[in-house]
């Protein structure tokens, strides 16, 4: 068999950040066969500059919303960004399409491999079943009016049997604590079984006050949706704590955003867990700048030792769908965060999260976690030219 050989000035394995004396071995349909130094790596070596990397794990994305690239203007508050998405994503469908295929190939020339995707329709369907990337389709419900919980969840189950039908994995995923009733939780738990489950989390500081106080201008997006609220009572304690334990089912837990969240919640979260529930938090910062001009609690989180992983949102609030553009305002803001440990959350951490680290997220024996090179590179700092492509 002919073995493609790798080498660069660094070689990231999925855990720690190698010297150039060290080698990956793969089958040339990228199952990985080992890593070896380059003493003992014999001839056709190809040699990079840069660092090597596994595959990136997109582990947010709204696939759907590619062809709403640059609609909606930034800034404008969670608010009034969703009262667009919900009254202005209706375009062409060949439009649509042509926008999600484009989008696609976008992630996979940046060096994505996996996607959790949120789904509200069945748009993504035919690209997907091309299999150019790996996907977890986050079916999402949503459905505020306890009366509306049968019709939610009966469009919601039907769209995850259309995707589980074609071999797809999926879950049902509420879409945030402000959007789903009781009633509609009760239906999707039964649901949670070995599943990951995403949700939006604590994207504006209004997302607690509605919890916590029963005002904010959450009340606002209800009255302009026509929405009547007057069945809510605040729980008196913040969002990501009114629905932690509803999760309890879920295998994986991903929570989406956070920028919010405080160390009580983080305290909640490590006091309520199941012992065997794997709870992430998922960083979009390039979208919380764009939507909300706000920024998620790195240090916090870093702190804590939470499991971080990293997303690209939509393309209605973000200009691009890269990971290495989330890495580089990370570090932008947080320059104290080694590229070591972000590109652990963009690779191992987001299959964990995926429950794909059988086969991504790391160069280990027999997984195929595609190969990726980061390019124009000083030491261990992402330049602001750094690029990142898939070479296998």
């Amino acid at each position: 068999m002919n073995y493609r050989k790798f080498k660069a000035d660094h070689l990231f394995t999925g855990v720690s950040l190698c010297g150039n004396s060290n080698v990956l071995v793969t089958k040339p349909d990228g199952e990985v066969v080992s890593i070896i130094d380059e003493a003992d790596a014999g001839d056709n070596v190809e040699i990079f500059e840069g660092i090597i990397t596994p595959g990136f794990i997109n582990a947010h994305c709204h696939l759907e919303l590619s062809h709403l690239k640059g609609w909606i203007g930034e800034k404008t508050g969670l608010v009034d960004f969703v009262h667009k998405i919900v009254n202005e994503r209706h375009f062409p469908e060949e439009e649509i399409q042509e926008a999600i295929d484009t989008a696609e190939h976008e992630m996979m020339a940046n060096g994505i491999v996996a996607v959790g995707d949120i789904c509200n329709n069945k748009i993504t369907l035919s690209q997907k079943l091309r299999r150019n990337l790996i996907y977890y389709n986050f079916i999402e419900a949503s459905g505020w009016l306890p009366a509306l919980s049968g019709e939610r969840w009966k469009k919601s189950k039907d769209l995850y049997d259309e995707f589980s039908g074609e071999n797809l994995t999926a879950s049902i995923v509420p879409h945030a604590p402000y959007s789903v009733s009781e009633e509609l939780w009760k239906h999707m738990a039964r649901f949670f079984a070995n599943k990951t489950i995403s949700i939006h989390n604590q994207e504006t500081v209004f997302e607690d006050e509605l919890f916590l106080k029963g005002t904010g201008d959450l009340l606002r997006m209800y009255q302009m949706m026509n929405i009547d609220n007057s069945f809510f009572s605040s729980t008196k304690k913040t969002s990501l704590q009114s629905c932690f334990n509803k999760l309890s089912g879920a295998a994986s837990v991903i929570f989406v955003h956070n920028t919010f969240t405080s160390q009580a919640d983080l305290d909640f979260i490590k006091e309520n867990k199941p012992a065997n529930q794997l709870v992430s938090f998922c960083l979009c910062p390039n979208a919380n700048l764009y939507i909300e001009n706000t920024f998620p609690p790195v240090k916090m989180l870093v702190e804590n030792h939470c499991s971080i992983t990293l997303g690209t949102d939509s393309l209605a609030g973000n200009y691009a769908l890269d990971i290495l553009e989330e890495m580089k305002t990370i570090q932008h803001r947080f320059p104290s965060v080694s590229l070591e440990k972000m590109l652990r959350w963009a690779t191992v951490n987001g299959a964990k999260a995926l429950q794909m680290n059988d086969i991504l997220g790391s160069f280990e024996k027999g997984k195929r976690p595609g190969v990726v090179l980061i390019e124009k590179i000083a030491g261990h700092v992402l330049q602001k030219e750094s690029t990142s492509k898939r070479i296998l």
